[in-house]
C-alpha cells in the first residue's frame, strides 16, 4: 500500500487524473491525503469534488479556506466574486449532498504510524500537537453542527491575531480555522500576519509560520498547502505540496509511508483561470 499527500486541487481534475495514472494508483490498496482545497478557481469544481467523494475511505482531506468560502456562499452568507468559479456546484442536484459531506471533514488529520499530520495552511507557534488537535476537533463539532452557519457568518475577520487558551466562543474559533485554513506569515513574536500574501522575500519583516521562534510544534513533520507562491518546499520539518496548478503551474504529491518521494505533472492551459 502506498500514500499520498497531494497539494490543492481547486477544482483542476484533468491534472490529477494524470498524476494519478503516473503514480499508478490503486484506490484498492492506495491512500490519498489531501490537503484541502478541492474546489474553485479551476473549472472542474463539480467533478472534482464528486470524484474526490467517491474515493471513499481511499480518500481523506481536510478543510481549506476556498471549501469553507464554498459553504459560505451556499447558504448565502458571502457573495460570489469576480475570481470565483463555482456556479456548476451551486445548480448541481447533489449540490445539497456534496456541501454536507465536505462539511464533516476534519480541519487536521494526524497518522501516528505514519508519524505525519496534515493541514491546509498551518499551526499557530503556540500549539503542540495535542493542542492543534483539541483545537481542530472543537471547530470541527462547531461546523457538522445543527447551527453551524451561526459561526460561519462571524467566521471571517483577522482578530485575534495571538494564541489565548483562556479565550471562548467566536474568537476563539475564528483564531483556530485561520490558524488551519489562511495561514502563511507571523511576526517575530508569532502574531498571525494573514493579509501578507506572496514569499518570503516580499515581507522581510516577518517570517512563515514554520520558522517562528520557539514554534511547539517544531518536532511535528507537516504536510500543507495553500500557499502556491512558495511552491513546493521541504525544510524545518514541514512539507509544502501547492505547486500552483490552477494558476498554470504543477500538480504535486509526495509518498508518506516510503522514501518521501516528490512526483508532479504540469498544469492544462485550461485550469490557469485569473
Amino acid at each position: 500500500m502506498a500514500v499520498y499527500a497531494i497539494g490543492d486541487l481547486q477544482g483542476c481534475l484533468t491534472p490529477l487524473r494524470r498524476l494519478l495514472d503516473k503514480l499508478n494508483f490503486d484506490p484498492v490498496v492506495d491512500r490519498l491525503w489531501f490537503v484541502g482545497d478541492l474546489v474553485n478557481r479551476g473549472p472542474e469544481s463539480l467533478e472534482t469534488l464528486r470524484y474526490v467523494q467517491a474515493l471513499g475511505a481511499a480518500a481523506i482531506t481536510v478543510l481549506g479556506n476556498h471549501d469553507l468560502h464554498m459553504i459560505a456562499i451556499a447558504q448565502g452568507l458571502r457573495r460570489q466574486t469576480s475570481k470565483d468559479n463555482l456556479d456548476d456546484i451551486l445548480g448541481a442536484p447533489d449540490r445539497d449532498e456534496l456541501f454536507d459531506w465536505i462539511r464533516h471533514k476534519p480541519l487536521l488529520h494526524h497518522d501516528v504510524a505514519l508519524n505525519f499530520t496534515m493541514v491546509h495552511a498551518g499551526f499557530s507557534p503556540g500549539w503542540d500537537l495535542l493542542t492543534a488537535q483539541q483545537c481542530a476537533h472543537e471547530v470541527e463539532a462547531v461546523l457538522a453542527g445543527d447551527d453551524y452557519t451561526d459561526f460561519i457568518r462571524v467566521m471571517y475577520g483577522d482578530e485575534p491575531d495571538y494564541w489565548q487558551s483562556e479565550a471562548e466562543g467566536y474568537n476563539r474559533w475564528r483564531y483556530i480555522i485561520n490558524c488551519f485554513t489562511r495561514l502563511r506569515f507571523c511576526d517575530a513574536r508569532g502574531r498571525l500576519a494573514l493579509k501578507a500574501k506572496g514569499t518570503p522575500q516580499d515581507h522581510p519583516k516577518l517570517v512563515p509560520w514554520f520558522e517562528v521562534p520557539g514554534r511547539r510544534n517544531a518536532d511535528v513533520r507537516i504536510v500543507f498547502g495553500h500557499w502556491s507562491t512558495l511552491g513546493r518546499y521541504n525544510g524545518n520539518n514541514v512539507y509544502c505540496l501547492d505547486s500552483g496548478c490552477v494558476w498554470g503551474g504543477e500538480m504535486t504529491a509526495m509518498r508518506l509511508d516510503a522514501a518521501l518521494d516528490w512526483t508532479s505533472v504540469p498544469c492544462d492551459v485550461a485550469c490557469a483561470i485569473d
